[in-house]
C-alpha cells in the first residue's frame, strides 16, 4: 500500500518548503493541495487540506501538500499571496516528477485557493477551490480567470468572506468556472466536511475516471 513521504520543495527564489508526497501505484491524476492563511494559523494539516489529501488514496490519485514559506519548517516569510505563487509552482514541479503524464489539478482552501487561482502554469488542467475569498489577490487579475481549464468552486452557504452571491458576481467574467453552494456551511465547513470531499471527489473523477474497485 502506498504511504506518505516527507519531502522538501525548492522554490525558484531559493526557499525550502516542508511538504508531503503521496503516490499510489499507477496514479490517475495528481493534485496539489494548498492551505489557508498562515497568519490565522493555517498549515498543511488544517482540516480542509487534510481531508482533501486524505481522499487521494480512494481516488487512485497522487498528491502533494506543503507548508507555504514561513510556515512550520518552510524557510522564508509570508508575502500576502505574492511569492506564495512560487511555492505552488514548486509543488507542481514535484507532482509532475512523481507522477508524469497524468492531469495536474490545483486545490486549496481559503488563502490557498486564492493563491492557486493566481498561478499561471500551462501544466494545470483544472482547479478545485474551497471557500475561496477572492480577496487575497485581485480576482480580476488571477491567471485562472481566462484559462480554458475548468474551475470548480465549493462555496459555503454562509461564508463570512465570500458568500455565494459575491462569488457568482466575481465569476461572471470567468472562463469555464462553476460554483456549487454547500448548504449549511460557513467558511470553515464545520460539520459538513464530507460535502466538500464529495465535491472534490466528483471533480477528480471527471478528469481521471472512477478508481478501480478493490
Amino acid at each position: 500500500m502506498a504511504s506518505t513521504e516527507s519531502i522538501t520543495l525548492a522554490t525558484s527564489d531559493g526557499e525550502q518548503l516542508q511538504a508531503e508526497l503521496f503516490v499510489p501505484e499507477s496514479p490517475r491524476a495528481t493534485i496539489v493541495v494548498a492551505h489557508p492563511n498562515p497568519l490565522m494559523g493555517g498549515d498543511m494539516h488544517t482540516p480542509v487540506p487534510a481531508a482533501l489529501f486524505g481522499a487521494l488514496q480512494g481516488l487512485g490519485a497522487a498528491g502533494v501538500r506543503f507548508n507555504f514559506r514561513g510556515v512550520g519548517q518552510s524557510t522564508g516569510s509570508h508575502d500576502k499571496g505574492q511569492a506564495e505563487r512560487l511555492d505552488v509552482v514548486a509543488a507542481i514541479d514535484a507532482a509532475v516528477a512523481a507522477a508524469p503524464g497524468v492531469p495536474v489539478l490545483l486545490s486549496g482552501w481559503s488563502f490557498g485557493a486564492d493563491v492557486s487561482l493566481a498561478v499561471d502554469d500551462e501544466r494545470v488542467a483544472g482547479w478545485f477551490l474551497a471557500a475561496a475569498p477572492m480577496k487575497v489577490l485581485d480576482h480580476s487579475t488571477m491567471a485562472a480567470r481566462t484559462s480554458p481549464a475548468p474551475k470548480r468552486f465549493a462555496v459555503p452557504e454562509h461564508d463570512q468572506f465570500a458568500p455565494p452571491a459575491v462569488v457568482d458576481e466575481n465569476l461572471a467574467s470567468w472562463t469555464n468556472a462553476t460554483a456549487v453552494t454547500v448548504p449549511g456551511a460557513d467558511h470553515f465547513f464545520g460539520g459538513v466536511m464530507d460535502s466538500v470531499v464529495d465535491l472534490f471527489t466528483e471533480f477528480v473523477v471527471e478528469f481521471a475516471g472512477s478508481p478501480p474497485q478493490p
